[in-house]
């Protein structure tokens, strides 16, 4: 069987390089501007890749360049701003090296097949960017790749030594004062007037970005025990947020706090529909025949000996039709049945067992990460041409996120953000709504002069490579929006920039 899936990206040659739109209002007299209640002679920013600058799955200098703090502090020097240092990478490719050795890819650019059609490709090159050669401090951009809200106050969490065991983040080790410092502790140290703070997006995104492979661990007090891809408990959240807000502003500066957004609102669970299956009518035939017993037989025994709900076994039948279907899936929050089936009523072969164990049909509200394409339709054994994923082999759950696994990571979204915004408020700063202003980049695109950003996977603009991190553009975007709470909540008149004039995702042809 050929393969069912050819995941195509669309038109790309139009609105993928930066168009030069005149500015709206030339910003050129420092006077005209106000600064308001706020002093943004000493700003710092505080959180995790996205306040890095990454994009296109990696850090680099051009990136950084374009960090949205970057593009902030650059307008806030025509309202009295000072210098705003970042710890620049060595290179553009992206990579990272420690001791010579690389430990992080290099960057995603937009390449084409011999076909012409698209598709991201890792940048070739040698990095030189490497986590023994100290960037040299102090830097304004304390934005750390890969942190949770919990990481911004763990000492130790910036040393080299605890790179390579895991125990630290690298990025930060570049950049760390010493090998016990804290992220926070660093920060405050540099006694900044303004400061901004995004923090709390990897305290659920790696659960999401994995297909819900790791633990929610609402209840677990101790982060020490957590995994990579696990979501933090609301209340660990909420007192490492709390003592960040604390410090930044019991030196009397001001500041503002952003929300998490949904996990909806990004190309990497929106790009790949769910309904993504095309069979003729003899294939769907055939396939449904493979599946008659299972669905006439095994489901209504597994009912009536108790081992699942009728609710359950009508949300496991199996059925595919002329047309764009759903594929099959694993979903772990279903009951497995492989066990029984092995034994009565199943008396199924392990395999055959274990394949049913937890199977069932996706659905419009299952979302299919970005990095599926390239396994849905593929047929894994050559031998076996009838083997295709989706279809008679299950979609594993890392390539999907239920609509169970989405509730986990919404509940413990919408817990931070009452936490930030209740903090915004005691604290009196600036509330950014983070979370609304993507949600509406996604669901009716952000007007600019020259052009519409939108979050449609590389043709929006709004998204690099990686499905996750902005664009040049899209960091514009965040720019602008948090300069827009920055005036109302300071009567301040800090000029925005004008998004059409920064890039999106980078075309390479090799």
């Amino acid at each position: 069987m050929k393969n069912t899936i050819k995941f195509m990206i669309g038109l790309l040659a139009i609105g993928l390089v930066s168009c030069e739109p005149e500015f709206e209002n030339a910003v050129t007299d420092e006077g005209f501007y106000d600064a308001g209640d706020a002093d943004f002679s000493n700003y710092v920013a505080l959180g995790n890749s996205l306040t890095a600058g990454y994009a296109d799955s990696a850090l680099f200098v051009s990136g950084q360049e374009d960090s949205y703090p970057n593009i902030m502090a650059q307008q806030f020097s025509f309202v009295g701003g000072g210098d705003f240092t970042q710890p620049l990478t060595s290179d553009n490719l992206g990579g990272l090296l420690l001791g010579g050795v690389q430990i992080t890819g290099n960057r995603l650019v937009l390449s084409a097949d011999e076909n012409g059609n698209p598709f991201p490709a890792t940048l070739d090159g040698a990095p030189t960017t490497d986590v023994l050669t100290s960037a040299s401090g102090p830097f304004n951009n304390m934005g750390v790749p890969g942190a949770t809200s919990f990481h911004l106050v763990t000492p130790g969490y910036g040393s080299v030594a605890g790179v390579a065991n895991g125990t630290a983040n690298p990025w930060y080790a570049r950049f760390a004062t010493s090998e016990s410092s804290t992220v926070l502790a660093d920060a405050v140290s540099l006694n900044p007037t303004f400061f901004s703070l995004w923090i709390g997006n990897n305290d659920i995104l790696g659960y999401a970005t994995s297909g819900g492979s790791g633990v929610d661990q609402a209840g677990n007090l101790d982060p020490s025990t957590y995994g990579g891809n696990d979501i933090t408990d609301p209340n660990v959240f909420a007192a490492a947020y709390s003592a960040q807000v604390d410090a930044l502003v019991a030196g009397g500066a001001k500041g503002v706090l952003l929300n998490i957004p949904d996990v909806t609102s990004i190309p990497y669970f929106t790009t790949v529909p769910a309904q993504s299956i095309p069979l003729d009518a003899a294939t769907a035939g055939a396939v449904n025949a493979q599946f008659a017993q299972y669905n006439d037989q095994i489901l209504p025994l597994l009912v009536q000996f108790g081992v699942i709900t009728q609710e359950e076994a009508d949300s496991r039948v199996v059925n595919f039709v002329e047309g764009i279907n759903y594929p099959i899936i694993v979903d772990n929050d279903l009951t497995d049945v492989s066990q029984v089936l092995q034994g009565p009523p199943g008396n199924l072969p392990e395999e055959l067992a274990n394949l049913l164990g937890q199977l069932r049909q996706a659905t419009s509200d299952d979302l299919i990460v970005l990095p599926a394409s390239s396994v849905l339709g593929s047929v894994p054994d050559p031998s076996n041409p009838l083997g295709v994923v989706g279809v008679s082999i299950p979609l594993e759950n890392q390539w999907l996120l239920t609509t169970t696994e989405q509730a986990r990571v919404a509940a413990a979204g919408a817990a931070y953000n009452a936490v930030i915004e209740g903090l915004a408020a005691a604290n009196e700063l600036g509330y950014g709504d983070m979370k609304s202003a993507l949600a509406d980049v996604a669901a009716n695109g952000a007007f600019y002069n020259g052009g519409v950003l939108t979050s449609t996977y590389v043709s929006g603009g709004a998204f690099s490579l990686d499905g996750v991190h902005p664009t040049p553009r899209g960091y514009a975007f965040t720019a602008n929006t948090i300069i827009d709470v920055i005036n109302t909540t300071y009567n301040a008149s800090v000029p925005k920039v004008d998004i059409g004039t920064y890039g999106t995702v980078t075309l390479h042809n090799n």
